[in-house]
């Protein structure tokens, strides 16, 4: 074809899976690349299991990664609809041009009769499949079922002799036996086509020129490949790229932790760092380059780097390349990312105050939502710690002692700003009372921050200002008033 059309399908049952969407965007990138269309079209077959908002988490994941579409649902196309719900007279004529050219016929099979089938070819350890009994009824026969109103399915009728053959342009020539190979429902019983039947007419009609979908699906290359041979129609380019899988050499799930991109999203993942990994996810430029703008993505994208391997899903890696894009992202865009986080979790932040943080914070963010647990004592009013977290391997005497010294040195203060000058005078206060720094700083942490670990503790200081940091001390030392 002159121009490359390319499509995501996916089915509306929830939010889609990394994997899914690791295609999606080769496909988006191959699109790009090529000049061509990215077309979004929503494959719900399958009613029972498509969920309310099902399409909306598709959209909002591909938005999210910003993976824009050239026709879809929404903004429609010359090739529309792009539901395929919505497209049922298309597939039934299709199927009935099948059966007039007699490459498809009616299937009347009850499913019990099925079930009983597929229970005695399993006793005899042959493959379950139909075994054809409906394919070679007479004409009388065939009447008889209509006259009774038989819930009926329409199947293609498979070529009995010679082989099926696929250009893979990842994994070459794919061929299977037709003997092999099922007669496949096209119709259900129910009206609606099945996925193997409505996929083919509409990639035929929406004249898509490749097909790119995982190595999960190359068993059912056979009868995709027989329904455009049956229709006399040219096959497009098919490529099956390889599974995702988790770090112990299983297909992802949700075992292994997040499993779709709004999961991610949520958990404080950037869509720069997502893409720029996924693209790496069973595709490589060199065996060097790591890092790729989107642009460079788009324009060093060909479908021969895609790799023939299962690929694995590394989230080492994934908050390692996170990490890097959240310290290349400007501070004021950085505050205005990690906000979020704080509010959602209940925390009065403030964009000021976040954008204070952000020196102490960004080279220790693998994810926007580690904000929460890095920094949440700044946006309380109360903190809760034990008291002994003060007193530490010390005694509640010596603890005062330190917490008063610093007391008087932070009032002399109007502003914490000169962090370094502070610092130096606590430190001298600490050797007047013998104490080391690590004990007197550690008494003064906890005061300030609840924690014996936290952010640099004059950095907090900063950032909370006189006015918060004087009342925590303040509070401090009459716990260990009271503890003494």
């Amino acid at each position: 074809m002159a121009q490359v059309r390319v499509r995501f399908a996916p089915s509306p049952t929830g939010a889609p899976h990394i994997g899914s969407l690791r295609t999606a965007l080769f496909v988006w990138l191959w699109a790009r690349h090529s000049g061509g269309k990215f077309i979004l079209r929503v494959e719900d077959t399958d009613q029972k299991r498509e969920v309310e908002n099902g399409l909306e988490l598709i959209m909002d994941s591909l938005r999210f990664l910003g993976l824009d579409w050239d026709e879809g649902p929404d903004i429609g196309g010359a090739y529309g609809p792009y539901v395929q719900s919505q497209r049922l007279p298309i597939y039934h004529a299709h199927a009935q041009q099948l059966i007039s050219s007699g490459h498809a016929y009616y299937c009347y099979c009850t499913p019990e009769r099925l079930e009983q089938m597929r229970r005695e070819q399993q006793a005899r350890g042959e493959p379950t499949r139909y075994d054809l009994r409906c394919r070679f009824l007479s004409p009388a026969e065939r009447a008889a079922h209509e006259r009774a109103g038989d819930a009926k399915v329409v199947r293609l009728a498979v070529p009995q002799e010679g082989k099926t053959t696929l250009h893979d342009f990842i994994h070459g020539d794919l061929t299977i036996a037709n003997k092999d190979v099922d007669d496949q429902v096209l119709i259900k019983s129910d009206g609606f086509p099945t996925y193997h039947f409505a996929v083919v007419v509409d990639d035929h009609l929406m004249q898509i020129s490749h097909v790119m979908r995982a190595d999960e699906w190359i068993p059912s290359f056979p009868k995709h490949v027989l329904l455009y041979q049956a229709f006399g129609w040219d096959i497009p380019m098919h490529g099956h790229v390889p599974d995702v899988l988790g770090p112990d050499k299983k297909k992802l799930s949700k075992r292994h932790g997040a499993t779709s991109v709004i999961q991610f999203r949520d958990e404080g993942y950037l869509a720069e760092a997502l893409v720029n990994f996924l693209a790496l996810v069973g595709w490589s430029y060199d065996d060097k380059t790591e890092i790729f703008t989107r642009q460079q993505l788009i324009d060093l994208f060909t479908l021969d780097k895609i790799g023939h391997a299962p690929a694995v899903f590394d989230h080492t890696k994934l908050d390692w390349m996170n990490g890097y894009y959240i310290r290349a992202l400007p501070d004021d865009e950085l505050a205005t990312r990690l906000l979020p986080f704080l509010e959602r979790a209940h925390l009065h932040a403030d964009a000021a105050t976040v954008r204070e943080l952000i020196p102490l914070v960004r080279a220790r963010l693998k994810k926007l939502s580690d904000i929460v647990a890095l920094a949440d004592y700044i946006f309380v009013d109360d903190l809760e710690y034990a008291v002994q977290s003060l007193i530490g391997k010390s005694d509640p005497t010596t603890a005062l002692a330190a917490l008063r010294a610093a007391q008087a040195t932070l009032e002399k203060y109007p502003s914490f700003a000169d962090e370094e000058k502070i610092e130096a005078e606590l430190r001298v206060d600490a050797e007047q009372l013998g104490q080391k720094n690590a004990q007197f700083f550690g008494v003064l942490r906890v005061a300030v921050t609840g924690r014996t670990v936290s952010l640099p503790l004059m950095g907090s200081m900063r950032v909370l200002g006189r006015e918060k940091t004087l009342p925590r001390i303040a509070r401090a030392i009459a716990r260990l008033e009271n503890k003494a």
